[in-house]
């Protein structure tokens, strides 16, 4: 109240002077730092710096909870958090870019700051990384004449119009301007997918463009590093965990000299449906761990913390032509930390294995406990519509269309044709991507799977007109091998009946980008279709927990709005993680998009996951009604 008095230059004169102590404090936190790549060490700030990391990939774990991630990384030991750039994240549509909310990834780096964390960048527009097409965005097959990875003039454009937008977020947070970000990775495993030099040389040259004006490497595993490093900037290996082994790869590919860091150390791996749950004993890996710290050895960590794949994101395995196998939503990883956050056994031994080759007399944080868990009540879903009620206006086309040229990224497709009825014989759909259920007349008669190369069944049209409907699920783009450059979705060529070509299809739309909209009744009607159900539960206090999927069949789960991913009760997977963060005090809302079981109307939880459980083939259609 007393400023008012000194008149209006003086209020302005001490609101500068404010202004500009802010500004210095600002400064002082954002201290300037150096790092540089000695000749068998990393430098920080003159010093020898071994880099300890560990992956976190932020679009996997709810923003809010990106902080305790953090602080559980330095409890562990780390120094450094090493994170993927994901295309498809930040330009979802061509020109259109999104670098807020959980995919604010400028937030994520200055979080890992303050939590006096470094970071290590991956901004490849290829990541790999279990997710869908290896992050790069769906638009892109429908460039014409684009190819990915290459140095096709499209690719080449539309990847430097995505890495200058990058470099517009990310170039203040480098530690060459006060930052933390200490390593920017070009490309990614290039070496395992081809040798072009020119190619990478391009990489490097549009980093530099973009701003990257910090010290760069390439990083790949230990038989492709002759094609996939790149003389002058550090070659990187991924997968080896013996000391003398590693420093005598990158002296072969870098004049003689280090450091020595192996850019993805694997202390687990993940999982894909259909196949068991993959772990690795915490006891294999902790001593590996300690004799390569103290063999002088710098690591990143793939993973430190998974996450989940929520939304559609997740990617999928197929190597060659002969199989197709879609990774489950939980990246749980078998990691140190776990899904939700917390502490396993592996997190312990890796710390004691850390905190062993520490410099004498630095100890680590303790480690926070492990998070709250509840069980919800039993959730009863009493209001339910029919997916084929919620069409929206159709598409037609003489042939069945691909999800690209709907240009809809991910979900799903409804593909109906009418034709003459009064026969019988195979119904058979070429190049389906990736899960289909059929119908005749609204009658469910079949499910054609991919995984299964099951893209045919025995059909019956009844006399008259008849109605088929195929409901296509994009189950993830592949993310890894020369199949990158296959991945449309939905009927990708055409459909016959007895070797007959079918024509006139009309396609539905249904990418369940959210399910805000959808009109519900207030009473189950009975079904064959595919549903979608909603239902509300009240808490009097949050917690994290875990939706057990095991009596469903087939689907997505949304609460408050938010995708928590897909489940399929063929396993492994059987439960859906719930963050904390998207659980509120009083009513909260909960949507199941079924496909396959639609009498089902109570849904539990647990107070942990499960997601090592195998069911046999064909036991996600027992019991379902046709």
């Amino acid at each position: 109240m007393k400023l008012v008095r000194y008149g209006k230059r003086t209020l302005q004169a001490l609101l500068l002077m404010t202004l500009l102590s802010s500004g210095r404090d600002v400064m002082a936190q954002k201290s300037t730092h150096t790092f540089a790549i000695g000749d068998s060490t990393f430098l920080l700030d003159g010093k020898p710096f071994q880099l300890i990391s560990g992956e976190i990939h932020y679009p996997r774990v709810p923003r809010e909870a990106w902080r305790q991630r953090m602080k559980m990384a330095k409890a562990m030991g780390l120094n450094t958090i090493g994170t993927y750039v994901f295309w498809n994240v930040h330009e979802p549509q061509k020109g259109q870019y999104d670098f807020k909310g959980n995919n604010d990834i400028g937030e994520f780096v200055q979080m890992a700051q303050e939590e006096g964390l470094w970071v290590v960048l991956r901004p490849s527009p290829y990541v790999c990384a279990e997710w869908e097409f290896g992050g790069y965005p769906y638009w892109l097959q429908n460039e014409q004449g684009l190819i990915v990875r290459s140095k096709n003039p499209q690719y080449l454009q539309a990847y430097r119009n995505y890495i200058m937008q990058v470099g517009k977020q990310l170039q203040p947070h480098l530690i060459t301007h006060g930052g933390n970000i200490i390593l920017v990775q070009v490309e990614n495993e290039y070496g395992s997918y081809a040798a072009d030099k020119e190619y990478l040389d391009i990489n490097k040259k549009m980093f530099r463009d973009a701003g990257f004006d910090c010290d760069l490497y390439t990083c790949d595993p230990a038989k492709d590093v002759a094609k996939g490093s790149l003389p002058g900037l550090m070659p990187a290996v991924n997968g080896l965990d013996e000391p003398a082994q590693i420093k005598a790869l990158v002296r072969k590919y870098n004049n003689g000299k280090g450091p020595f860091y192996v850019a993805e150390w694997y202390p687990a791996w993940f999982d894909w449906w259909g196949q068991t749950h993959h772990t690795v004993a915490a006891e294999d890996y902790a001593g590996k761990l300690d004799t390569m710290l103290a063999g002088g050895i710098s690591i990143n960590m793939y993973m430190f913390h998974g996450g989940t794949s929520r939304d559609f994101m997740n990617g999928a395995n197929c190597y060659d032509s002969s199989f197709y196998e879609p990774q489950t939503s939980s990246y749980d990883y078998d990691a140190p930390l776990d899904e939700a956050g917390n502490a396993t056994r592996k997190f312990m031994m890796f710390r004691q294995a850390i905190q062993k080759n520490l410099p004498a007399g630095k100890t680590l944080p303790e480690v926070p406990a492990a998070k709250p868990t509840i069980i919800l009540p039993s959730i009863h879903f009493a209001q339910s519509t029919d997916v084929f009620s919620i069409l929206p206006a159709g598409k037609q086309s003489p042939t069945p269309l691909t999800f690209e040229a709907l240009k809809q990224p991910y979900g799903f497709v409804l593909y109906r044709t009418k034709q003459k009825g009064g026969t019988k014989g195979m119904l058979s759909v070429k190049e389906l991507r990736d899960y289909g259920i059929v119908f005749i007349n609204g009658k469910r008669v079949g499910v054609l799977d991919r995984r299964l190369k099951r893209d045919s069944l025995e059909v019956t049209l009844p006399a008259g007109t008849a109605t088929i409907d195929i409901l296509v699920e994009n189950m993830g783009r592949i993310n890894f091998g020369p199949n990158l450059l296959k991945n449309n979705k939905g009927i990708t060529s055409h459909v016959s009946l007895n070797g007959k070509e079918l024509k006139d299809w009309t396609m539905y739309s249904l990418p369940f980008q959210n399910v805000n909209n959808i009109s519900f009744a207030q009473k189950q009607n009975a079904t064959a279709s595919p549903v979608v159900k909603k239902a509300t539960f009240d808490l009097a206090t949050t917690g994290d927990t875990y939706l057990d999927m095991r009596d469903w069949g087939k689907g997505s789960v949304w609460i408050n709005g938010h995708n928590l991913g897909r489940y399929w009760s063929i396993g492994p997977q059987q439960t859906l993680y719930v963050p904390v963060e998207w659980l509120k005090k009083g009513k909260n809302e909960i949507v199941v998009l079924e496909l396959l079981k639609p009498d089902q109307e109570n849904l539990q939880s647990l107070d942990k996951p499960i997601l090592s459980e195998l069911k046999p083939v064909g036991s996600d259609l027992s019991s379902v009604k046709k």
